[in-house]
């Protein structure tokens, strides 16, 4: 005979309980870009009001035609995109091209690198040091302070070697005996296999780049220089919209204040990355697995 799970009282009270629990994480979690969305579709100087929780009491879009009149920040996209793309490219590419000589088992003194690329994931030279070296590398207020410095990870790198220790040693003998040198088997052979790795670090870069603000405002003061999240920083920083209005052809409507404008840059700021994420999110799932299971 077999015995029926028969649900208490209790059961259903807890389960109901962790839902609320549930619930009130995400709206937590949530409120906060729900209440910044709706401010800055509201007019400004009614929202300087308050009592704008959940939709706008006086729909307006002056706000992000003041930002998208901004010739300012459609540079700053510029830059953003353009650090974004090449940055993620170079950073992929030269990561793993070092990651597969790490992976090879014949390296000389493997361990020695690996031990003194561990060290550096834990204790670094600090702020003015590194600042030193950038100016004596003359990436001050230069677009390359973006690729360079990020070209090279040695946390991406061990994902990348433990994805390439599970490549079939056949696959390298074979394009040996084809007569491939090391170089070419690396781009003919490992890259087009390995294309879940390279997918879960491009993605992690991608975001690390596109989120990155703080490059952008100890290492460049040229303003035509600086990221769209750096640009979003200043406009934050600001407390009036005198700077921003000036920079503007025409000025800005009446209506426009400095909080929907911060409010509205925010928006366009994160806007892109928010959207791409939920399609992308499954690779961040990928990556954590990679050599977690073995067989």
């Amino acid at each position: 005979m077999f015995k029926l799970n028969r649900r208490t009282a209790g059961d259903v009270a807890f389960d109901a309980f962790n839902v609320l629990i549930m619930l009130a994480v995400c709206f937590v979690t949530l409120y906060p870009i729900w209440y910044v969305l709706v401010n800055s579709f509201n007019e400004g100087q009614d929202a300087m009001r308050g009592g704008i929780y959940w939709w706008p009491r006086i729909f307006s879009l002056e706000s992000y035609e003041a930002v998208f009149r901004s010739s300012g920040i459609m540079t700053a996209m510029g830059v953003t995109v353009a650090k974004t793309l090449l940055g993620t490219v170079l950073h992929v590419f030269f990561t793993a091209m070092v990651a597969y000589a790490f992976s090879r088992r014949d390296l000389a003194l493997q361990k020695v690198y690996i031990l003194i690329g561990t060290v550096t994931l834990f204790f670094n030279s600090g702020l003015i040091p590194y600042y030193l070296l950038i100016r004596d590398l003359h990436l001050l207020d230069n677009f390359l302070v973006y690729i360079i410095p990020a070209m090279f990870s040695f946390f991406d790198l061990i994902i990348f070697m433990t994805f390439f220790r599970e490549i079939p040693d056949g696959l390298e003998e074979a394009a040996k005996i084809d007569g491939a040198n090391d170089f070419s088997i690396f781009v003919r052979v490992i890259i087009p296999v390995s294309m879940p790795v390279i997918a879960t670090i491009a993605l992690f870069h991608g975001v690390y780049q596109w989120n990155d603000y703080f490059t952008g405002m100890i290492y460049i003061n040229n303003m035509d220089l600086q990221p769209i999240q750096t640009y979003l920083y200043r406009i934050v920083a600001q407390s009036s919209s005198n700077q921003m209005a000036s920079a503007m052809p025409g000025g800005i409507s009446k209506n426009v204040t400095s909080q929907s404008i911060k409010l509205a840059t925010m928006v366009v700021t994160t806007a892109p990355i928010v959207i791409a994420y939920p399609f992308l999110q499954r690779y961040f799932v990928k990556g954590l697995m990679i050599g977690s299971i073995k067989g």
